[in-house]
């Protein structure tokens, strides 16, 4: 992947927003919520003035004017540049052709399926699928009132990709779960012996294994990712915190 001047994706709206009109950022926070982009993009304010600025600093955008109505705080409108327009479109030629590895929690998780014994693991799926069906349904229903207001599908593409993932991962996770509960899970004889008493073959995550890893990887590439407190683009890609939009 190619790397990025700011490589948060709120930077990615903001230029969005900026490819239409010049705005300031109080109007980029208020077009993405109405549009719903807080379900693809984190949304936070402090981030949001952090990331504008580094990309003023960048070069993507710069101030057209600065102006104040009323009492209202002042206010500075944004524009986007040339070289912030050709970011944008080599930016999201990138993301829609290149396949990423994305680390998942859920994938995380089943990595270690293991340690659990297959009746607690089986309980925390059916969990798990019981919460994938609720966000399946609000989904549906949502996608319902898009219909009913007319929107064409080229504004919900995001909306309908996450629903069919939502839905892929509801009937994977709920095969698995048959098949442990089954017992046709392949291993799932192994699997109980792990948790059958003193003379069960050991978990293959014992401790040694799990603090050998850990040292393995203070050791390596994790050694080498902190960022450099002083760079003002690594802050902005950074999960700032402040007041939600």
């Amino acid at each position: 992947m190619k790397r990025r001047p700011v490589s948060n994706p709120l930077a990615l709206a903001a230029l969005a927003c900026l490819y239409e009109r010049p705005m300031h950022p109080y109007e980029m926070a208020s077009t993405m919520r109405a549009r719903g982009k807080g379900d693809s993009v984190k949304l936070n304010y402090g981030s949001l003035y952090t990331v504008v600025e580094v990309m003023r600093r960048q070069g993507l955008i710069e101030a057209q004017e600065t102006g104040r109505e009323g009492k209202r705080p002042e206010r500075t409108v944004y524009r986007i540049t040339d070289t912030g327009s050709d970011e944008l479109v080599d930016w999201l030629r990138e993301l829609l052709s290149v396949p990423d590895k994305e680390y998942l929690r859920f994938e995380a998780g089943l990595s270690y399926l293991p340690v659990l014994s297959p009746a607690d693991a089986a309980a925390v799926l059916r969990t798990r699928c019981d919460r994938l069906a609720l966000e399946l349904s609000r989904r549906h229903d949502e996608r319902a009132r898009v219909e009913e207001l007319g929107l064409p599908r080229l504004f919900v593409v995001e909306h309908e990709y996450m629903t069919a993932l939502v839905e892929a991962e509801l009937t994977w996770t709920s095969a698995l779960l048959a098949d442990i509960e089954t017992g046709s899970l392949d291993g799932i004889e192994l699997w109980r012996g792990f948790h059958g008493g003193a003379d069960a073959p050991p978990c293959p995550y014992g401790d040694d294994e799990i603090e050998g890893e850990s040292a393995a990887e203070t050791d390596g590439e994790g050694a080498g990712e902190t960022a450099d407190p002083g760079d003002s683009a690594a802050v902005a890609d950074a999960d700032t915190k402040g007041a939600p939009l």
